[in-house]
C-alpha cells in the first residue's frame, strides 16, 4: 500500500512540474524592436554643472502597421522627469518623450526611465554622466592687480 501512495505521489509531481514548464514555454516575450525604433537607448549628457537641470529629447518611430499609444512613462527616482504624450501615433510617425534630470546628484550618475506601451511591451532607456561644482571663487586672487590700478 505505501509503494501505491509513493508511486501516485511521485507520478502527481512530476505532471505538475511539466505542466508548469509547459506553460513556460508557450508564452511568447513581446518583442518591443518590431513596434518601436529607439534613435538611443543610452544618452551620455557628458559633464554638467551641479543643480543644473538638462533635458534630452527621446526620439522614436512607429514602425508596426497600426497605430500606437505610449501608456506611461515612469522614472527610476526623483530626481528625472519625464514630459510625454499618450498619442495616438501613426504608421511611420515620429515623436519623442522629454526626459528631465535636476542635476542634483553629486560626481558620476546612471539612471533609468522605463517606458510602457499596450501589449506589455517596455522599453528601458538609460542615461548618464558626471555633475561638477564650479569653485567658489573662480580664479585666484592677484595682489598685482591693485598696483595696476593704482597707476604703480
Amino acid at each position: 500500500m505505501k509503494t501505491i501512495v509513493l508511486f501516485f505521489s511521485a507520478l502527481f509531481v512530476m505532471a505538475v512540474s511539466n505542466a508548469q514548464t509547459a506553460d513556460v514555454a508557450t508564452e511568447s516575450v513581446p518583442d518591443i524592436t518590431k513596434i518601436v525604433s529607439f534613435k538611443e537607448l543610452d544618452h551620455d549628457f557628458g559633464k554638467i554643472p551641479y543643480g543644473k537641470p538638462a533635458e534630452f529629447d527621446l526620439e522614436m518611430t512607429n514602425i508596426s502597421g497600426d497605430t500606437l499609444r505610449l501608456q506611461d512613462v515612469k522614472a527610476g527616482c526623483g530626481c528625472t522627469t519625464p514630459k510625454w504624450q499618450p498619442g495616438p501615433y501613426k504608421a511611420g510617425e515620429t515623436f519623442k518623450v522629454v526626459i528631465g534630470f535636476n542635476g542634483y546628484t553629486e560626481g558620476n550618475f546612471a539612471k533609468v526611465v522605463t517606458l510602457f506601451f499596450p501589449g506589455g511591451l517596455t522599453q528601458v532607456i538609460k542615461f548618464h554622466g558626471e555633475t561638477f561644482k564650479a569653485p567658489a571663487d573662480p580664479a585666484p586672487g592677484n595682489a598685482a592687480v591693485n598696483n595696476l590700478k593704482d597707476g604703480k
